[in-house]
């Protein structure tokens, strides 16, 4: 098929995802879901119209993985508006550091002994397969920066943090992977200092200063010119400059994307703070200043001044990063449905089994021991974590430092495989599970109403 038809090939699918998109979300099906088998279709099982060597094309394929995941983390962090102290966030972090070294641990172990790896290919595995994913995570997700359900922050500020466990793993089964000697003392203490607490603390830090910035810079200049022209490329140009910040500096570039999203987010909230639309009903208060504004339109419709600007600053950040979120992944899946005929391992599925059924149930239930929080509650987010781009990211990456060998490749397949079962399984089971736990909380409440 020539280059007229790939074209018009995939014209047809998003017109076909645009129409069905109703039929979509109330179906057990997700979109990601249909991007999957899509690809399938077009690989070597099926119509074998495309072949993608994931190891051939490592460095393309990580790259447009950074973009994506470094994109839909500064969205996560853009819609996460609740004070750092609300248990939301508390749960992020425990998701984020100990339950995902708890899943780390888990993983490596159930590896080593079920798989035959190395104690290093292992840790590596795990440290690929553990994280969440923020970018296929979009139905478990807050909805907006007014949703304070405190299971979507939760998975939301997990999804957004747990490059900050994972990576440096990761980066330490590299090590320990590639090295011919025992790592010294040395190489030990500038993994902790550097790839760990500087890696943390320098991501977040730069990316929240950077949010912040950005954010009252362009909200001062569009106020004080009176000026309404869009401010479309604000996220980009925030995501890459976090990004391309921390990464010269050897910090996180994924964790100062996520923190750029959460410090833009705090100028809007201190700004909406600072000056509240107090003309309006007591019952249209309380909302965001994005919500204040007509951003088709470019006029207020509550919000004037400095809320009006960062509303329409806001606005534009979260329409236009949403747009390339969307794109990227449902490009990337579409790709890992093709590679996947080349990438499959049946074993991953054990693995997988192990993995959403035990190891990410008993990390979370450890990590939240003296949360306060309910059972239903934990239950559910030691179920729902889908495992996705994310998890391709880590193996490009690791692809481009050296990994290599007959060993490697078994493991990157049964990686694949896995987040293949996270997509279909998560996908499947997320919707009904949202909806049985809303009906069991509107019940739990009417019986509350009646005592």
């Amino acid at each position: 098929m020539g280059f007229t038809g790939w074209i018009a090939a995939v014209g047809g699918l998003l017109l076909l995802m645009s129409l069905a998109s109703g039929w979509i979300h109330r179906g057990p099906v997700t979109s990601f879901g249909l991007y999957l088998a899509a690809g399938i279709v077009c690989g070597p099982w099926v119509l074998n119209l495309l072949r993608v060597d994931v190891a051939a094309h490592a460095v393309l394929i990580e790259r447009v993985t950074e973009i994506a995941m470094a994109a839909s983390l500064f969205i996560t962090g853009l819609k996460l508006r609740l004070p750092f102290r609300d248990p939301g966030w508390l749960m992020g972090v425990r998701l984020a550091f100990p339950a995902m070294i708890f899943t780390v641990v888990g993983v490596t172990v159930a590896a080593h002994f079920l798989a035959g790896f190395s104690w290093p290919l292992s840790l590596v595995f795990g440290a690929i397969v553990a994280p969440t994913d923020p970018v296929l995570a979009s139905l478990i997700s807050v909805n907006d920066a007014r949703d304070d359900d405190s299971l979507r922050v939760s998975l939301s500020s997990e999804a957004g943090m747990n490059d900050g466990t994972a990576l440096p793993v990761l980066m330490l089964g590299m090590l320990l992977l590639n090295a011919h000697h025992p790592l010294s003392f040395a190489q030990l203490g500038h993994w902790a200092l550097v790839d760990v607490l500087w890696s943390l603390l320098g991501g977040l830090g730069i990316g929240f200063g950077l949010g912040r910035l950005i954010g009252h810079l362009a909200t001062h200049l569009s106020s004080s010119q009176n000026d309404s022209a869009p401010n479309d490329f604000l996220a980009l140009s925030l995501v890459a400059l976090s990004y391309a910040a921390a990464q010269s500096l050897d910090a996180s570039g994924f964790l100062a994307a996520f923190a750029a999203g959460v410090g833009l987010r705090r100028t809007e909230l201190g700004i909406f703070n600072r000056h509240p639309p107090d003309h309006l009903p007591e019952e249209e208060r309380g909302g965001t200043a994005e919500s204040l504004v007509n951003p088709n339109q470019r006029e207020a419709s509550g919000a004037t001044g400095p809320l009006r600007s960062v509303g329409l600053v806001v606005s534009d950040a979260l329409s236009f990063g949403d747009t390339m979120e969307r794109l990227f992944a449902a490009g990337i899946v579409i790709v890992l449905g093709i590679t996947l005929a080349m990438h499959w391992d049946p074993q991953g599925l054990l693995m997988a089994a192990i993995l959403f059924l035990l190891i990410r149930p008993a990390s979370v239930y450890l990590a939240t021991i003296g949360s306060g929080e309910p059972p239903l509650h934990r239950a559910l987010i030691g179920w729902l974590g889908i495992r996705g781009i994310g998890s391709i990211n880590y193996i490009t990456w690791a692809y481009n430092q050296g990994l290599a060998g007959p060993e490697a490749e078994r493991m990157a397949n049964m990686a694949f495989t896995l987040v293949v079962a996270s997509v279909i399984v998560h996908g499947v089971s997320v919707s009904p599970l949202l909806n049985w736990r809303q009906g069991k909380m509107a019940a739990d409440a009417e019986r509350e109403n009646n005592r």
